[in-house]
């Protein structure tokens, strides 16, 4: 290992040891561990090919992979190899090892969920493919400029990634425009083409992705968009630079951006090119190989499952019938019994606002055969219907793939629901809400298509990777099964009543807090007490997920340490992370509002260190490694019906913090696990914030109604936290009392403090909550990606394990 370190560091970074920097060994560090990926990852590909096994192909906008040098050495039991190789040749291996960059490819929890599938389906021998986006930027880096959000372009590709390998050779075409013309062939057959379309090129970039003991390697594909021509030589010799480049630039923004923002027209349509882009040359890629091998249209569906994540690729149904129909000229109703044997839909939200619509005006311009291919597949779905509910014009409205509003918008998720043989939700809430609320009259028309599949996390980045101290542990303890087995931490439960393994866990836990404190102190200069609870809320920065509540506990605290300073209170660190949409204004005021609150009482000498309020800047993969196995207490406190699952909860959970959420997305099932005494769950349930929904709500008499809740409010809206311009939150305060109080946060309130008080009294049973926090690791089997991969290659996407 140390002879291909110093050949990548001549050879590949073209430097001498004398004068490498820190980047310098880490990229020679990669290149050598990603040889020894690719020598399992060729033979991997090679066997599926020879065994003629059914591949998944799983296209997603976001893959949140992180750091990849970590992850691969621990899949391929090259840890310690690597370290010793580094410390012989006088490098420290973390330090090198920090200077990986997160690619920066997705922005929450619809990327992590996909990398940690990727993760299982290798691990499990399941043939699986990644599709998605090579951003050049992703969302963008977030900073705090006087507690205010400021985002700048995360240009993570600026020293190169060495884990990718590019693809010239595999390069698609995808139009957009055009127009469609239909006649008939020779043969008297109805053909269709689409014509006169300007064309983008999609070229492929690999990276290999290793599972757990390193037999297989299967690929993430990413497509970046090149442009047909580079420049136009007449604007070039005429000196016009600029415009002979436009065509090249404007064709290449296609994958500048994850989620350009579509507040505006040409955002909106961007956006609309991104997916149709990637899920174009996908198509192309995946029916290439298939065709490899195989003739017969009718066998797709045994070789081929296509998951879609989310509705971003739910332009697969249309496009993969564009192209058997068009160019393969595969009889209709032979194309569509093929479409949706391959096809499978995950939903991710209940949000009405955020399940995608997009103009048929747009789709016209830009995808015109699409739009009659959507028109005829509706058609035909609807007429179904009718057959089956006579006289039920309702009923048609609401399952048409058109919306006949003012303006006319095709439903992507009717789109993906229609053209998929499963559809699954992502928590047992979740799933149940689907089939009563958003899709009920598709479960009416189709029982049984819509299944759930619990999320998971993959413990060997979760657990393994981010927790080393926990993880040998619990392998001194159990050994090592558990990594690719997690229901034996089960094994576990006794020594929760271990006093020499509960000692153990309290300084692991305890050196954890310790790492966290340090790397906040020096970061953002803030001091806190390892000793307080690590009290965390990390996630995207939305109303539905209401850190505003969080904030109110706060205030809440603040002011019964202010009122009486003799008061004796359990010593309390709240730390929120996350970035708020660009242009999400009430998100970006929740951050300065946590910024401003946290500038008041981490300053106030009354408090001292009994409390402190803490927002981690840029919020990713890499800060969530550091923060999870930190953590006392997992804040999980979205509007009951809202979240559809989390994954942040089940990270939290495994590296021994306690729940404190609402009857919401997994939590439901976490509690089910470890049990409702190793949990503090409060508030309304789905059904109740359904029935609130329907009878109304008077947010204004529950603030009346409720002390603390008014004083909180009032020192907020009154510019108490913010005296530079009193008035600053009187907008987000209004959307909880005059506003109506959308997410119920004023009803949850009360419940909510109470379950804080049972933090606080828990929290001082120092033996008890080490308990507790142990059980819940042992407890937390369910939750693993291996699990949710294993379900779904049994009863969505009809493959046999290669174990």
């Amino acid at each position: 290992m140390k002879t291909a370190i110093l050949n990548h560091l001549l050879y590949t970074v073209g430097k001498q040891a004398l004068g490498a920097t820190a980047r310098d060994w880490f990229l020679a560090a990669a290149h050598a561990v990603r040889d020894r990926v690719t020598e399992r990852w060729m033979p991997t590909l090679d066997g599926y090919y020879r065994d003629d096994v059914k591949r998944v192909y799983y296209l997603s906008m976001e893959f949140l992979i992180g750091r990849t040098l970590v992850n691969s050495l621990i899949n391929l039991d090259l840890y310690d190899t690597v370290r010793d190789a580094l410390q012989a040749l006088g490098q420290d291996f973390e330090e090198v090892a920090a200077w990986e960059v997160e690619a920066a490819l997705g922005n929450g929890g619809l990327g992590r969920l996909a990398a940690c599938l990727l993760d299982s389906m290798a691990t499990t021998g399941v043939a699986g493919f990644g599709y998605g986006i090579r951003y050049d930027y992703g969302m963008f880096t977030q900073h705090i400029e006087h507690g205010w959000q400021v985002e700048s372009p995360e240009n993570w590709l600026r020293y190169g990634n060495p884990w990718e390998f590019p693809r010239p050779g595999v390069i698609f075409p995808v139009r957009f425009g055009g127009r469609v013309i239909h006649f008939r062939d020779s043969r008297g057959h109805d053909c269709t083409q689409w014509v006169d379309a300007e064309e983008v090129m999609a070229m492929a970039y690999d990276i290999p992705v290793p599972g757990f003991g390193g037999e297989r390697v299967n690929n993430l594909r990413l497509w970046s968009a090149k442009s047909t021509r580079e420049f136009d030589l007449k604007y070039f010799n005429a000196g016009n630079y600029i415009e002979a480049v436009r065509d090249k630039n404007e064709s290449e923004t296609l994958s500048k951006v994850l989620y350009p923002s579509d507040l505006t027209v040409r955002g909106k349509e961007l956006r609309f090119k991104q997916e149709y882009f990637f899920v174009a040359a996908s198509i192309q890629d995946i029916l290439a190989r298939f065709r490899k091998s195989h003739s017969n249209w009718d066998r797709l569906p045994d070789k081929v499952a296509i998951q879609l994540n989310d509705t971003h690729p739910a332009l697969v149904v249309a496009e993969l019938m564009r192209v058997l129909v068009d160019e393969h000229r595969v009889p209709w109703e032979q194309a569509w019994t093929i479409t949706q044997g391959c096809c499978a839909y995950t939903n991710h939200t209940l949000l009405p606002e955020a399940l995608e619509t997009w103009p048929v005006e747009l789709f016209a311009r830009v995808l015109p055969r699409h739009l009659e291919i959507i028109y005829q597949i509706n058609h035909e779905f609807l007429q179904g219907v009718r057959y089956r509910h006579p006289g039920d014009s309702e009923l048609l409205g609401r399952v048409s793939m058109i919306s006949e509003g003012a303006e006319k918008r095709v439903r992507m998720a009717h789109l993906a629901v229609i053209g998929s043989h499963k559809v699954n939700g992502v928590a047992a809430i979740h799933t149940g809400l689907m089939k009563s609320t958003i899709f009920s009259d598709f479960e009416h028309l189709s029982p049984g298509k819509i299944v759930n599949r619990t999320n998971g996390v993959t413990p060997r980045r979760w657990l393994l990777a981010a927790n080393p101290r926990l993880s040998a542990l619990i392998t001194r303890h159990i050994g090592a099964g558990w990594i690719t087995e997690l229901d034996q931490l089960r094994r576990l439960e006794p020594l929760a009543d271990d006093p020499a393994f509960c000692a153990e866990f309290v300084e692991v836990k305890r050196a954890n807090k310790r790492a966290m404190a340090e790397m906040m102190a020096q970061r953002l200069g803030i001091e806190t007490d390892p000793d307080s609870l690590f009290d965390v809320q990390v996630k995207r920065i939305h109303e539905y997920k209401r850190q505003l509540l969080n904030l109110l506990h706060v205030v809440v605290r603040y002011a019964r340490i202010r009122a009486n300073p003799l008061l004796e209170s359990q010593p309390r660190t709240v730390i929120i992370g996350g970035k708020a949409a660009p242009g999400y204004v009430l998100a970006k005021l929740i951050i300065k509002l946590v910024n401003d609150i946290s500038e008041v009482v981490n300053n106030d000498p009354l408090v001292g260190r009994r409390l402190r309020l803490v927002f981690l800047p840029n919020y990713n993969v890499s800060v969530a490694e550091m923060v999870m196995p930190a953590a006392d207490l997992s804040e999980q406190i979205s509007t009951a019906g809202t979240e559809a699952s989390g994954t942040g909860n089940m990270k939290m959970a495994m590296n021994g913090a306690l729940t404190i959420g609402t009857w919401d997305g997994a939590n439901v099932e976490i509690c089910e696990e470890v049990g409702e005494e190793n949990m503090f769950l409060f508030g309304l349930t789905a059904q109740e914030v359904a029935r609130y929904r329907v009878d109304g709500y008077d947010a204004c008499a529950r603030v009346r109604a409720n002390k603390d809740l008014a004083m909180a409010l009032d020192m907020i809206a009154s510019g108490f936290f913010s005296p530079d311009q009193p008035d600053r939150y009187r907008s987000l305060i209004d959307t909880l009392t005059v506003g109506g109080d959308h997410y119920l946060l004023t009803a949850d309130f009360a419940s909510y403090m109470a379950a804080q008080d049972r933090v606080d009294r828990a929290y001082a049973d120092a033996e008890g909550w080490t308990r507790k926090a142990i059980l819940n690791v042992a407890r937390m089997g369910k939750f693993s990606s291996d699990r949710t991969v294993i379900e779904y290659a049994r009863d969505i996407w009809g493959v046999d394990l290669g174990r």
